[in-house]
């Protein structure tokens, strides 16, 4: 029996994992105890998420533990030992606003959950395969130093410049602000880095863009595309926080992250770095997104702006797709901008109305 385990498993990323590997397979073991509820209150709740696996699939076993919890946490590695193969984790506080209410909440799950994670695979499965969901805000603000153009819509970058096709991982992860948000997302960049490194484990940190599918539990402080829609049903205001509504971010369904981690899976190496994101391929702007959502919905949406943008947000930021597209060509974007809202529309509009 081949066991992945996989935290965050209720969530976005993590149950999209928990289908595709258990759909191969392999024995998944969940851990979620649903922070995302204490994080951003009962619309972000993934109970229905956990429901909805549960129901599904036989091969799913799911532990509300708190990855904070070492002691829990390796009672579940030492039962499955070195039957497991592989470790996604995706659980985290994911946003930069609520780290500066509770910073000691945000570097506990962020950073001390991280090396929980490694720790047990390190004494129980060392052979097993590591994948981390870690964040392009490792950056921090430096995109925001990039040469921009502003366009009718959107913030643009020369096409002569060497990250028109996007920022690659040969960018400085230091002096720059980062949120406390960012800064406990590089600590456990860093430690997923080093124990791959140090301790010859196949690891990697797959630095995410916006990371997004119709199992987004949405809200105003995290998960942009799928709160932006969940607005446009529901009429619900929106707010554009800065940057005149044109920043730019590229997004990446879950269904394309989640293939990236098998190619990695497959071919694993020691300490690997990837940007990951949608690319030149799937990109937009606030603006641009709003008005995909009013094409969909054929409703006008109500929202407003804010001169304030959120502190060390990006006013620009494309993923470099090269270097992972060089080391695992069999794997491509599959969906765009349009096909995601398109699909977080049809998804959830019942569940919203």
């Amino acid at each position: 029996m081949s066991v992945a385990i996989i935290t965050g498993s209720a969530g976005l990323i993590g149950s999209e994992a928990v289908r595709y590997f258990a759909h191969l397979g392999l024995h998944i073991v969940g851990i979620d105890n649903d922070m995302r509820k204490f994080f951003f209150g009962e619309d972000a709740s993934t109970e229905w998420n956990r429901k909805r696996l549960e129901a599904d699939l036989k091969e799913y076993e799911h532990h509300n533990v708190d990855i904070r919890d070492y002691s829990k946490i390796t009672e579940i590695f030492q039962h499955f030992g070195k039957n497991i193969s592989l470790i996604i984790h995706t659980a985290a506080q994911p946003s930069h606003d609520w780290a500066a209410s509770d910073p000691f909440s945000d570097f506990s799950v962020n950073a001390n959950g991280t090396l929980n994670m490694l720790q047990a695979t390190r004494e129980y499965c060392p052979e097993a395969v590591f994948v981390f969901t870690s964040t392009n805000k490792v950056y921090g603000d430096l995109p925001n130093s990039l040469p921009l153009v502003e366009e009718e819509k959107r913030w643009e970058i020369e096409a002569s410049h060497k990250y028109y096709s996007g920022i690659s991982e040969d960018m400085s992860i230091d002096q720059s602000k980062h949120s406390l948000f960012g800064a406990s997302k590089v600590a456990a960049d860093v430690l997923v880095q080093e124990y791959g490194r140090y301790f010859d484990m196949k690891t990697v940190s797959f630095r995410g863009g916006c990371l997004t599918g119709p199992n987004h539990s949405g809200t105003q402080l995290h998960g942009f595309l799928a709160y932006l829609m969940k607005c446009a049903v529901t009429g619900k205001p929106y707010t554009i926080f800065g940057y005149k509504g044109k920043q730019v971010r590229d997004n990446i369904h879950s269904s394309d992250l989640i293939s990236a981690f098998y190619e990695f899976y497959k071919n694993p190496t020691v300490g690997a770095v990837y940007n990951i994101g949608g690319g030149r391929e799937s990109n937009c702007s606030m603006l641009e997104a709003i008005d995909i959502c009013q094409e969909i919905t054929s409703k006008k949406m109500n929202y407003s702006y804010s001169d304030n943008n959120r502190i060390g947000d990006h006013m620009w930021y494309i993923s470099d797709l090269s270097k992972f597209k060089a080391h695992y060509p069999d794997w491509s974007i599959k969906y765009d901008v349009t096909q995601i809202l398109r699909e977080i529309y049809e998804y959830n509009v019942e569940r919203w109305i």
